[in-house]
């Protein structure tokens, strides 16, 4: 073949292959190669990506350059697309290089080529039912491209997963805040630290100020707010750290029964119920502090609703304990140490209290109100313990009187004191709740100064003396696995089943309304085993008539078998009453000799170790610290009496249990061997 045949066929084929592309990419864009189109038709174009108002010329250079484009990332070389399209070789690379076309992703060219396949079906003029579920099928996988698409600006895994996009988006994460457990917002602990400033006192406010001290020890009043203001001071100084960004610290609250410190729980649920609409649940109370965000950045504007970063918080719990201390320990944290001068073994027990909060980050504080000088705690408080074993040069003189530490201050240990009076208190505004003078003519002026003056108590010359009730006290809450209070709360519900009791009543005297019943285990063992107090209520505001219906409606809970009434003023009418449906009922007929022995008999059974009760039970210990021998009218001999004050009254809740006490005679042991003889003859 001469070359210039070889030349001719050469150009033949050359000229045919440009056609053929044509035809190639007229079919791949339009389904219709041997069909003419519009510009505006052409690729299913999305016409929002060409320029508005844009006429014909720019249409058509925007078409061509956009099939271009397509044809490239198809692997077509410049020059066949160039000759393709019928333009200039320098065009098609000014558009690649202005186009960026090598850098495209994966995801654009795959939206590319689905953009063109929905278009040849869509222009196919046999377009049927099949081709209908294929343009679903790719228009689903546009919408694919178009969610990886945000998810590469944003991060976010909703935004490529729908289903994690509704579980997360603002109604489902509501509804799983209402799910959680004890989880708290950040708008939940604004408000709870709003309310707790809204509601303190003036003193309470001062308490507040002095959070940051290492140790506080708080001499009270009764009946002035310390355990409601400390259960809700430990939840708002986590509010404050968690609002600030900052860990927490674990909350501990340690009683003198597992009892008295579940009031602390009481008091937090209550509170965050009442401001939050949240049920704080377990015990310990675990905080949730999952999704939380800390402040906004103070780069943001200001007005603006920003969240920061989230915060990565250790879990933190609220943990009511009592000083039982096989479990007062353990945790770390700051702790609060409730009416720690009527702890028994309060040297030990601070040890282990003092232990949870070794590091210097945790602050203690202890309050209580007075008890004796006698107590333990008593050294703790006025420096002895501090200046013992130290040479003379270096011990120093604590001031605790009330005029020196009204206002707080730092003693020589470094700790913080303060003691608040009643009438402290009511400077402070607690007066409109209490009348100080009412409470004066209701007490005896030691009494006063020792319940609202925070004086402490000479025990020297009572019956029942500090250290002699000290070892009847013990935490029911483990002692007594088979005395169950909550089943009072269920009807019908029997706390301590069908096992036998004692109930004892005094009522009130001389019209006043003083009364107090208690409830004794029967022991099994008449003599050996102890008598433990299982409750005690007092009857305020009730006539005769509504005293005796409130023991029935007690007496029906239990196995009742002995109940024993003073029957003085008020009781012989509660006596009669009660007689009606439990004729065994018995009467004590007040006198020397028989207060002289139900005293002789009390003291024999705390000198024994035979009684038990709840060691929260401070009023009890005071009761009993208030009987005290004095002369009778005539000067001849002694009886037994207590001053009456609006906390304790005639020490008439320690009366009640010296009623029921009196159910076992004084020489039990003589008494249980006649029965053991008497028994022995009937057998024969």
């Amino acid at each position: 073949m001469t070359v210039q045949a070889h030349r001719y066929r050469r150009h033949k084929a050359e000229t045919r292959a440009p056609m053929q592309c044509r035809a190639r990419v007229d079919a791949a864009f339009t389904g219709q190669g041997d069909r003419p189109h519009s510009l505006r038709g052409v690729h299913g174009n999305a016409m929002h990506l060409l320029p508005a108002h844009a006429g014909e010329t720019e249409l058509t250079a925007a078409y061509l350059q956009r099939c271009a484009r397509s044809l490239y990332w198809r692997g077509w070389p410049l020059n066949e697309i160039a000759a393709e399209l019928d333009v200039k070789y320098q065009t098609v690379a000014s558009w690649k290089r202005r186009g960026s076309w090598d850098d495209a992703s994966p995801r654009q060219i795959i939206e590319d080529r689905i953009e063109a396949k929905i278009a040849s079906y869509l222009d196919r003029p046999d377009f049927n039912e099949g081709h209908m579920k294929r343009v679903d099928f790719l228009t689903r996988q546009m919408e694919r491209m178009a969610r990886i698409a945000k998810f590469e600006r944003t991060g976010k895994e909703g935004d490529l997963n729908p289903k994690i996009a509704a579980r997360n988006d603002e109604a489902a994460q509501a509804k799983r805040d209402d799910k959680r457990r004890n989880f708290l917002s950040r708008e939940n602990f604004q408000a709870l630290l709003d309310d707790f400033h809204e509601k303190n006192f003036a003193y309470q406010a001062g308490w507040w100020a002095q959070r940051d001290q290492r140790t506080r020890k708080i001499l009270k009043s009764r009946q002035i707010g310390a355990t409601w203001y400390f259960a809700r001071e430990a939840l708002a100084k986590i509010a404050e750290d968690v609002l600030a960004g900052r860990q927490p610290r674990n909350q501990i609250f340690l009683s003198a029964s597992k009892r008295q410190a579940m009031k602390f729980k009481r008091e937090l649920v209550s509170w965050v119920k009442r401001v939050c609409d949240v049920d704080l649940a377990g015990d310990p109370i675990m905080l949730d502090f999952g999704g939380l965000t800390g402040p906004p950045s103070s780069s943001e504007a200001v007005g603006q609703e920003c969240d920061g970063e989230p915060l990565a918080l250790d879990q933190v719990g609220l943990y009511p304990i009592s000083t039982n201390s096989n479990t007062a320990q353990g945790e770390s944290g700051d702790f609060y140490f409730d009416e720690f001068f009527w702890v028994h073994g309060f040297a030990t027990l601070r040890k282990v209290a003092a232990a949870m909060a070794t590091h210097k980050i945790y602050k203690r504080t202890y309050f209580s109100t007075p008890s004796t000088k006698t107590h333990e705690a008593y050294a703790f408080w006025s420096g002895e313990e501090w200046n013992q074993g130290k040479a003379k040069a270096k011990q120093r003189e604590f001031d605790c009187s009330h005029a020196n530490l009204a206002g707080g201050k730092i003693m020589p240990d470094g700790s913080w004191c303060q003691v608040v009076t009643l009438a402290d208190a009511i400077a402070g505004g607690l007066g409109q709740l209490v009348d100080i003078d009412e409470l004066r003519e209701e007490s005896s002026e030691d009494e006063f100064r020792n319940l609202y003056g925070c004086e402490f108590v000479d025990d020297a010359a009572s019956s029942f003396p500090w250290h002699r009730l000290a070892p009847a006290r013990v935490d029911s809450f483990y002692r007594w696995r088979d005395f169950k209070p909550a089943l009072l709360d269920i009807p019908g519900g029997r706390p301590f089943g069908d096992a036998p009791v004692w109930l004892g009543y005094d009522p009130n005297k001389q019209g006043r309304d003083d009364a107090a019943l208690a409830i004794v285990a029967a022991p099994d063992q008449p003599g050996v085993s102890k008598l433990r107090c299982l409750d005690k209520y007092r009857l305020n505001d009730r006539d005769f008539q509504g005293q005796a219906d409130f023991i029935r409606d007690i007496a029906a809970r239990y196995n009742v078998t002995d109940i024993s009434i003073d029957t003085t003023g008020h009781g012989r009418a509660v006596f009669e009453l009660v007689k009606r449906w439990f004729p065994t009922v018995r009467a004590i007929e007040y006198s020397v000799a028989t207060k002289t022995a139900l005293v002789i008999k009390g003291q024999s059974l705390f000198r024994a170790n035979r009684v038990e009760f709840d060691t929260g039970w401070t009023d009890v210990m005071q009761a009993f610290m208030a009987i005290r021998p004095t002369l009778t009218g005539s000067g001849k001999g002694v009886t037994y009496t207590a001053s009456r004050n609006g906390q304790i009254g005639h020490a008439d809740i320690a009366w009640a249990f010296l009623h029921a006490f009196s159910n076992e005679p004084l020489d039990v042991a003589a008494a249980a061997e006649a029965a053991a003889g008497d028994q022995f003859i009937v057998s024969d």
